[in-house]
C-alpha cells in the first residue's frame, strides 16, 4: 500500500532511483545538488540498495563513467547542477549520440559568474541542443514520479535516449513536503528491467562511437534528430501507462484554468504554483486568465504548445534564464519560433526574473500580468522586460 511520507526534491528522487534498482550511480557532490548522490551512497552503504556507487573526482569523470556503465547495459544514473553540469558539457553530448539512457537529476543552479549556489534555469537552457530529454518539476512529488517516468521512457527500445529531470534548487531540492510514496510492486510492474539490445559484450564484439567522417556524419546526425523527435510519442505513452498505475496523470504541457483565458501567463518549474495562486486571485475577480506550464522541455512539444494557446490573445512568457543578446529569454524565444506559421496567434511578450535565486512574490507575478497586457495592448519599445530588478533596466531593444 502507498504511503503518505515527507520528503525533499533531493531524497525524493534518491528514493526513486532505488525503487527503480539502478545498478550503477557514478556522481560528484555539487551545492545545491550534494543530498541526492549522499543519500544513494548512503543506501548502497546500508544494503538498501544493491548498485555499484562510484566515487568519482570530478563531474566529466561522473558523466564519462555514466558512459561505460550504460554501455554494457546497466540500469545509470546521475546528478548535477550548474558548473557542474557544464563541467561535464562536452560528455552529455556523447550519451545522447550513443543512445545511451541515462538518467540524470538537476538540481537547477544559476551559472556563474557572479558566483551563485542559487536557482535560475541557465544551466538548463545551456544544454537544450544537447540531445538529452529534458522534464521540468513543479514539486516534490513530481521530481520522484518523473525519475521513475525518465527510466521508462528513456529504456524504452523506441526511444533510447538519456533523460534529465529538472528541480529547482533549495526551492525543491531542500525542501521537505508531503508526497506518496507507492508500494515496490506498483514500481515494478511500471518499469521493466533493462534490457539494453546493444550492450557491449566481449562474445559479440561492436563499435560504439567510432571516428566519423564527413561521408556518414550528416546522415547519422539527422537519423538522430529523427529519433529523438519521435520520443515524444513513447513520453506520452509513458505519462498515461504512469497515471494508470500510480494515479497521477502529466501532460506534456499543463494547462491550469486556461478556459476562456484570453491572457495565458507561461512558466516552468517551481514558481509555477505560485503563479497559480494569482491566477485562482484573478480568476475569482472574474479576469479572463489561465497558466501554461512546459513539463516537456525536449523535445519541445509543437502540437500540445500550440493547441494549449490557441485561443488566447494574449501569451506572457516568464523566463528564469537571459539568452545573451537575444530577443528575450530562451523559452520566449522558443515560443514564438513555434508560432511563427500559425494564422492566429497570441501576442507574446517577454519577462525575464528570479535570476540567480532572486524570488518571485505574488505581487510580482501580478505585476508581469497587468503590464503584460499593457504591453500587448499598447506595444514596447523593449525586446522584454525585467521583473524583481532594483533601477530602471533600459537599452533592451533590437
Amino acid at each position: 500500500m502507498s504511503k503518505r511520507v515527507a520528503l525533499e526534491a533531493s531524497f525524493a528522487t534518491a528514493e526513486a532511483a532505488r525503487m527503480a534498482d539502478v545498478d550503477v550511480v557514478a556522481a560528484y557532490p555539487i551545492t545545491p545538488q550534494t543530498h541526492v548522490p549522499e543519500r544513494l551512497a548512503e543506501m548502497v552503504a546500508n544494503g538498501e540498495l544493491k548498485a555499484a556507487y562510484i566515487p568519482v573526482e570530478s563531474e566529466h569523470s561522473a558523466m564519462s563513467a555514466c558512459l561505460g556503465a550504460a554501455a554494457v547495459g546497466a540500469r545509470t544514473f546521475t546528478a548535477t547542477a550548474g558548473q557542474g553540469l557544464e563541467l561535464m558539457h562536452e560528455v552529455v553530448y556523447v550519451a545522447s549520440s550513443m543512445r545511451y539512457p541515462v538518467v540524470m537529476a538537476i538540481c537547477n543552479r544559476a551559472l556563474s559568474a557572479p558566483l551563485s549556489v542559487w536557482c535560475d534555469h541557465s544551466d538548463a537552457m545551456a544544454v537544450r541542443d544537447t540531445g538529452w530529454i529534458q522534464v521540468f518539476c513543479q514539486n516534490n512529488q513530481e521530481a520522484f514520479d518523473m525519475t521513475l517516468w525518465a527510466f521508462r521512457v528513456g529504456e524504452d527500445p523506441k526511444v533510447l535516449f538519456p533523460v534529465m529531470i529538472h528541480f529547482d534548487g533549495f526551492t525543491l531540492s531542500h525542501v521537505t513536503e508531503p508526497m506518496i510514496l507507492p508500494e515496490q510492486s506498483e514500481v515494478d510492474t511500471f518499469l521493466p528491467k533493462f534490457q539494453y539490445p546493444f550492450a557491449l559484450n566481449p562474445d559479440k564484439p561492436m563499435t560504439h562511437g567510432a571516428f566519423g567522417l564527413p561521408e556518414i556524419y550528416s546522415e547519422t546526425k539527422i537519423a538522430q534528430e529523427v529519433a529523438f523527435r519521435k520520443s515524444k510519442d513513447v513520453a506520452i505513452q509513458g505519462f498515461k501507462e504512469f497515471g494508470d498505475i500510480f494515479g497521477r496523470y502529466y501532460h506534456l504541457v499543463e494547462s491550469y484554468r486556461t478556459e476562456d483565458a484570453k491572457t495565458l501567463l507561461l512558466t516552468m518549474g517551481s514558481f509555477t504554483e505560485t503563479a497559480k495562486i494569482v491566477i485562482d486571485r484573478k480568476r475569482d475577480n472574474g479576469e479572463m486568465v489561465g497558466l501554461v506550464s512546459l513539463r516537456l522541455w525536449r523535445p519541445f512539444p509543437f502540437e500540445e504548445f500550440r493547441q494549449a494557446v490557441k485561443n488566447a490573445e494574449t501569451l506572457i512568457v516568464f523566463d528564469r534564464c537571459i539568452s545573451s543578446g537575444g530577443p528575450g529569454g530562451p523559452v520566449s524565444s522558443e515560443v514564438r519560433a513555434a508560432l511563427y506559421d500559425e494564422k492566429e496567434k497570441p501576442r507574446v511578450v517577454s519577462f525575464i526574473g528570479g535570476l540567480g535565486g532572486r524570488d518571485m512574490s505574488l505581487s510580482d507575478f501580478e505585476y508581469v500580468i497587468e503590464r503584460g497586457n499593457e504591453i500587448a495592448e499598447k506595444g514596447s519599445e523593449e525586446l522584454f522586460e525585467t521583473v524583481g530588478v532594483r533601477g530602471k533596466v533600459t537599452g533592451i531593444r533590437g
